[in-house]
């Protein structure tokens, strides 16, 4: 973390020696911040208004409710498209469907190369969200900690 102090110099002292009087930057930011200024003091983000505890166990509840909903989700995703290709199988070896697997392939390529090429279009969106979304966690280590490890133990619930 990098600290910017500035001196400043006040020769209206009559001594030798300079007084100077040291400005930490970084503290004078968190102390001003813009939303302070705009709404008052009773705002600002959540780092600064609850404690550890509170943090932790905010982070940790939605943390598991996130991972609770994705493991079932997941587990319902899974099962219909399996299923689904199952009974497409069951299908084909009844000769009730008759698949043409090459075109399938045929497709599945062309839609492979597509997606590539979507997907380095959009690199740029991606790396600003990554650089958002570290800065966010950072900001606020505590609850997206709290969160993780909520969301760890919704999946293995």
């Amino acid at each position: 973390m990098a600290f910017f102090k500035i001196a400043f110099s006040f020769p209206e002292h009559d001594s030798d020696d300079d007084s100077y009087e040291v400005l930490d930057l970084t503290e004078y930011a968190r102390r001003h911040h813009w939303w302070n200024r705009l709404f008052g003091r009773s705002s600002g983000p959540i780092v600064e208004k609850y404690s550890v505890a509170t943090q932790i166990v905010m982070g940790g509840v939605t943390g598991w409710c996130a991972g609770f909903l994705f493991q079932k989700v997941g587990k319902l995703a899974a099962t219909a498209v399996g299923g689904g290709f199952l009974l497409l199988q069951i299908a084909s070896h009844s000769g009730y469907v008759q698949v043409d697997w090459k075109r399938v392939e045929k497709d599945v390529n062309k839609a492979k190369k597509q997606l590539k090429k979507r997907a380095n279009k959009a690199a740029p969106e991606i790396n600003t969200l990554i650089e958002e979304s570290t800065e966010f966690i950072k900001q606020n280590i505590v609850v997206s900690s709290g969160f993780v490890g909520g969301f760890l133990l919704g999946l293995a619930s």
